[in-house]
């Protein structure tokens, strides 16, 4: 019966089939979300494609608004480089910056140095709440965005006034700089700012959304009116696209790890599918509490048992468990037999005396048998079961 003990695997073991059935519902769900994946990126490419670039005749470009303000002697340039943005900053000149979320940290305090004594005005396009505290210190953006995209001026700006109703719904500010207009108020928030420098003719202008630069919103409401007066105040309109191929954006003084450079919505998808995933794992979890014993369904044999177990061992290269566990059980069986009670059955210094003295052998030898160290390999294990076997035999002779 022990000469059981390290079968190699027999056909209980899982075959490949079985756990490819077992698997294929995860596997399937997985590509399901990579496919789900990419063809959403390729759907946000496609209608994002040159985003607030004022060449683009795309929904989201702004090739309209710069177009009128041609019409109107106003020169629009574009620069995708913060040097290009410094050198541009200039009285006669407006610096529209059309996605400062994409500037470091370290090219915001760069471009606030150059714009702050400029004499110009500069327009800030939806800037979050960690990248206007640093192009425009003192003024702070609030965590919840405006519920209406389409407000009303509720200010004394004139170019607001004039333009009335405008879609610049999105993200809200507070300030404490004075002499700010604060326009376009959502739940007594602004979502445009204008800022004026404290020397000179120079202001800051801050819109919490880009919809009135937009082609197809440039129509809406009385967005082209407002965007023609924000950017046509000046004679020059510099239109900073800022650029991950620009050599600042890789300046080793501010660099960004891998979570920096992804975009916010994969960062919480990915924790979505995490939660996801943590709630499908408890949902499916097998046993949720103390074990309860339960009686079996059919009889099982003794030998199926022990050959099941030294699987397990074999498969754990676990020798000490199978050694002590065939030594527990020799030892078990022989108490009774020599006249020592069960429950010292695993003590030395009851057995061993019993056993030399039915036996008339060597202690020494049964103290190793029985409570020597573990087996160094397989060979050494099948020798300790067949020994274990030979002694019960010898001490059931009659």
């Amino acid at each position: 019966m022990t000469t059981e003990v390290m079968l190699p695997s027999t056909s209980a073991s899982p075959t490949a089939r079985q756990v490819w059935t077992r698997a294929r519902g995860i596997a399937l769900a997985v590509v399901l979300l990579l496919a789900a994946a990419v063809v959403i990126a390729v759907i946000r490419s496609d209608t994002r494609h040159g985003e607030l670039d004022p060449r683009s005749v795309d929904s989201h470009g702004s090739r309209a608004v710069a177009e009128l303000l041609a019409d109107r002697g106003v020169s629009t340039r574009v620069v995708t480089t913060l040097d290009g943005a410094r050198a541009a900053a200039a009285p006669d000149t407006t610096l529209l910056v059309a996605l400062p979320d994409l500037l470091t940290h370290r090219q915001q305090t760069r471009l606030h140095s150059a714009i702050a004594p400029s004499g110009g005005r500069t327009v800030f396009v939806a800037p979050g709440s960690s990248s206007v505290e640093k192009l425009v210190p003192g003024v702070t953006a609030d965590p919840a965005t405006s519920f209406d995209s389409t407000l009303a001026p509720d200010c004394q700006l004139p170019a607001a006034r004039r333009a009335g109703t405008a879609d610049t719904g999105g993200i809200r500010y507070t300030t404490t700089r004075l002499g700010a207009d604060k326009c376009y108020r959502s739940e007594r928030l602004a979502t445009l700012l204008r800022i004026p420098e404290t020397s000179g003719d120079g202001d800051t202008v801050i819109l919490g959304a880009p919809d009135i630069l937009f082609n197809d919103r440039l129509d809406k409401e009385g967005n082209a009116s407002l965007a023609l007066q924000l950017l046509g105040s000046r004679p020059h309109l510099v239109w900073y696209l800022p650029s991950l191929s620009d050599n600042s954006a890789t300046d080793t003084g501010d660099e960004k790890g891998f979570f920096d450079l992804l975009p916010s919505g994969w960062r919480w998808g990915t924790l979505q599918l995490f939660v996801a995933a943590a709630l499908a794992a408890f949902w499916r979890a097998r046993r949720l509490g103390p074990l309860v014993p339960e009686k079996l369904p059919v009889a099982i044999r003794a030998s199926e048992t022990v050959e099941g177990r030294a699987r397990l061992y074999r498969k754990a290269n676990a020798r000490d468990r199978a050694a002590a566990a065939l030594r527990s059980t020799t030892r078990t069986r022989l108490a009774p037999l020599v006249g020592v009670p069960v429950a010292q059955a695993h003590a030395p210094e009851a057995l061993l005396p019993a056993l030399s003295a039915h036996l008339h052998g060597d202690g020494q030898t049964l103290n190793s048998l029985l409570f020597g160290p573990p087996p160094a390999d397989d060979t050494a294990l099948i020798a300790l079961a067949d020994q274990l076997d030979a002694l019960e035999r010898e001490v059931r002779r009659p």
